[in-house]
């Protein structure tokens, strides 16, 4: 019975992805992959589902109630910052830096309004509404195959400031500190290592990406170049207006780590959505309609990531599992390397970075606390090792992207892999060994 435990798991993991793939909801799929864990694994169907902390709806219910504050209010700022029309200014206010004239020039532009949309709190769906349209028209006027426009987006979203960065305001940065009691700094040589590979890594690719495609004279193909309804210009706030909220949010953060207060994202995030109101004031029609939109858009992204977490909650109580985690558990060597194994691998069974950190953190990590490593290092390594599968073929967000570009899994999924899912996992070996030599 061991081996069909450990054969359900693989089976139930493998189903939850591939329904992914083919486009079924996560609150669909996840309680079927729930249920074929608890029935090979033998695990009584109603508690599974249903009681205590270790069932499927204990582990979603734990997620909403634990960082349903921090999405609320993330999707609140990222509703100012898009409606206001700050996230278009910043993203003008790039290409003016980069220019638009060189093709390389303009995939570097679109990395970096990623990286900073996201490095200040913006959603990554906000950024990726913000980017595609000024990408679109670029890409057109240059005449450049549009599937390159994957690479530097998920290099700037999924990345740098999604694990890496000291400081980011991402959740799978928050979710750490809450266990740990670390900072939303915490390790931060290991971080900034991690953060320099992935982006040097990342822009060699998108290079190469564009030498191969323009040594192949590939062009813009007029498909993609459909028009949109578009909407009425409206006057938007200039650059220094519109980071503002950003800046004050990451200096919050900042300070707030260097004094130690706890859960310092909210307060940040709270100041950061009340400038917004007040800087973009004369650029909104209607700030009720905004904290309306944020609220209820915050409902989606959390739930979703709960499912994930509910799941696996339920695979993480599974004999099964057990199985599978004394195996990874004995991996020879330093324990860093079997924490971040183990944390890897939930990040694939969940398809969620945010969800693996929320069962790592809640279920496994105690006993590495115990062995003495340092809880900055756990909390930063766990939160880039989250992130090295995190663009998977069933990713949420790759998924979005598709749809709002037109592009398939086909056109672009090789080039991603090697330049994302590659180099987050080559961030992963240089932040380990800064880990260990340091």
């Amino acid at each position: 019975m061991e081996i069909l435990a450990v054969v359900g798991v693989i089976l139930a993991t493998a189903l939850i992805i591939y329904l992914s793939l083919k486009g079924f909801n996560i609150l669909v799929i996840a309680p079927i992959c729930a249920l074929l864990v608890m029935i090979t694994n033998q695990m009584p169907i109603l508690d599974s589902l249903l009681k205590g902390p270790a069932s499927f709806m204990g582990g979603l219910s734990g997620f909403v109630a634990s960082f349903f504050i921090i999405f609320l209010l993330g999707s609140v700022l990222a509703k100012y910052i898009e409606e206001s029309g700050a996230a278009n200014a910043i993203a003008n206010g790039i290409l003016k830096l980069t220019g638009t004239e060189k093709p390389y020039s303009v995939l570097v532009a679109i990395f970096l309004m990623s990286l900073l949309l996201t490095y200040g709190g913006v959603s990554l769906f906000v950024v990726l509404f913000a980017v595609v349209p000024l990408a679109r028209t670029l890409f057109e006027k240059l005449n450049i195959p549009w599937r390159l426009i994957i690479t530097p987006y998920f290099l700037g979203v999924a990345t740098v400031t999604m694990t890496m960065m000291p400081g980011t305001p991402a959740i799978q940065n928050v979710i750490p500190t809450m266990t740990l009691g670390t900072t939303l700094t915490a390790a931060p040589l290991i971080g900034i290592v991690a953060s320099i590979v992935v982006t040097i890594w990342g822009l060699w690719r998108m290079k190469k990406e564009l030498n191969v495609a323009l040594a192949n004279n590939e062009t813009f193909d007029k498909k993609y170049a459909k028009k949109e309804d578009q909407k009425e210009e409206r006057k938007q706030p200039n650059l220094f207006i519109s980071l503002l909220p950003l800046v004050s949010l990451i200096v919050i953060i900042f300070v707030g780590s260097f004094l130690k207060v706890s859960n310092i994202i909210i307060p940040a995030l709270m100041i950061a959505i009340i400038l917004s109101g007040i800087l973009f004031h004369p650029f909104i029609d209607n700030q009720k309609q905004i904290l309306n939109l944020g609220a209820t858009g915050a409902i989606s992204p959390t739930v979703f990531s709960a499912a994930a977490v509910g799941f696996g909650s339920v695979v993480a109580a599974a004999p099964g599992f057990q199985t599978i985690l004394e195996a990874i558990q004995s991996i020879p060597g330093n324990p860093l390397i079997s924490l971040s194994v183990l944390t890897g691998a939930m990040a694939g069974v969940t398809g969620s970075s945010s969800g693996a950190l929320g069962i790592i953190m809640n279920n496994f990590v105690q006993p590495y606390v115990e062995m003495g490593l340092e809880p900055d290092v756990i909390h930063r390594l766990s939160a880039i090792a989250s992130g090295v599968l995190t663009c998977l073929p069933q990713c949420g967000a790759l998924l979005s992207m598709y749809a709002l570009t037109g592009l398939t899994h086909k056109e672009t999924y090789k080039n991603l892999f090697v330049s994302v899912v590659v180099g987050s996992f080559l961030a992963f070996i240089a932040a380990y060994l800064v880990a260990v030599l340091f």
